[in-house]
């Protein structure tokens, strides 16, 4: 007995190992198939946008179609003028887009379009921060409503058509603005374009022009510094000048002296001996010039004085001589 079952054991464990052999292989089998598929879904996530979303445009500048069996081509369309940085503050940004037929017939309903994308994953432009306009018949600005295109696009609602004989070609106006809230992260934008018309199957050449974004300047440089300020104000203010006193000194009326009053009632008027008692060497210097002065000057003191000497000199003189019969 005990020989048998050892014998079935040895029976039964190989056809074990080999359902377990199996069934390991199914599982690497099913996980390599897993990875495939997964290794393929990561191809087609991170794929070029403009093959995910089949817009043309999104692959740079492109020749129209060519080659056997291509007919109904599209119109070319192209950037003639447009600037390579703008700014984020709201301000128009002009762009002319020429379309050329060189399709071999007459386009009826030639119509471009115009778009605006934002390369790489980050932030994007949304159609709350674009502006566009373009230039009509009239030669007037006119709204165009902004609808998100394809992979991170913001695309102008264009639908002005305009026929275009085979070999001629049209220019388009546009303008753009970018809004103070388009998000930071957008320092670049491409500006796309191209044409159909209808009964067009195959694309005709298409443009794409790459825009820096910049914002306002926010630095110490160009912010008002209240450093300057103190160099702006005005200086301490002068004291008012005060009024220069005038020190020349007032005309003097000289006063009447006792002397000058009194000299003629001294003077005897009576005797003709006064005369000769009035010698011109007793006049002090200047005398001479009594005639030449005003009356500010003050040779009318010396004038009085030198007469009332000369009277009292006259008096003594008088006196004298009478007191000389009575010795």
């Amino acid at each position: 007995m005990t020989l048998g079952i050892h014998v079935m054991r040895k029976s039964v464990m190989p056809s074990i190992a080999k359902n377990v052999r199996s069934t390991s292989g199914r599982r690497r089998l099913a996980t390599l198939a897993a990875t495939v598929v997964l290794a393929g879904s990561v191809q087609l996530i991170t794929a070029e946008s403009s093959w995910a979303c089949g817009d043309t445009r999104l692959g740079g500048p492109q020749a129209a179609a060519s080659g056997p069996g291509v007919t109904e081509i599209n119109p070319d369309a192209a950037f003639v003028s447009g600037k390579s940085s703008v700014a984020a503050d709201g301000k128009w940004n002009e762009v002319a887009v020429k379309v050329t037929n060189k399709t071999g017939i007459d386009a009826h309903g030639v119509q471009p379009t115009f778009g605006i994308h934002t390369p790489g994953s980050g932030a994007a432009l949304r159609t709350s921060d674009v502006h566009i306009q373009w230039l009509d018949y009239t030669n007037t600005w006119k709204d165009l409503a902004s609808a998100p295109g394809c992979s991170n696009t913001v695309d102008a609602d264009f639908t002005q058509r305009q026929r275009l004989d085979n070999g001629s070609s049209i220019t388009f106006k546009f303008r753009y603005s970018l809004a103070p809230s388009t998000p930071k992260g957008v320092t670049k934008i491409q500006l796309v374009t191209d044409a159909f018309r209808p009964g067009g199957e195959a694309n005709g050449a298409t443009d794409m022009k790459t825009v820096n974004v910049t914002r306002a300047q926010t630095t110490p440089d160009t912010k008002p510094t209240t450093t300057a300020k103190p160099t702006a104000k005005p200086t301490t203010k002068p004291a008012p000048a005060k009024p220069v006193e005038d020190k020349t000194p007032a005309p003097t009326t000289p006063a009447p002296t006792a002397t000058a009053t009194k000299a003629p009632a001294a003077t005897p008027t009576t005797t003709p001996t006064a005369t000769p008692s009035a010698p011109a060497t007793t006049a002090p210097v200047g005398t001479p010039e009594l005639a030449h002065t005003g009356s500010s000057s003050s040779n009318g003191f010396l004038a009085a004085t030198a007469a009332a000497l000369v009277a009292l000199g006259a008096g003594a003189l008088i006196a004298v001589r009478r007191m000389r019969p009575q010795r």
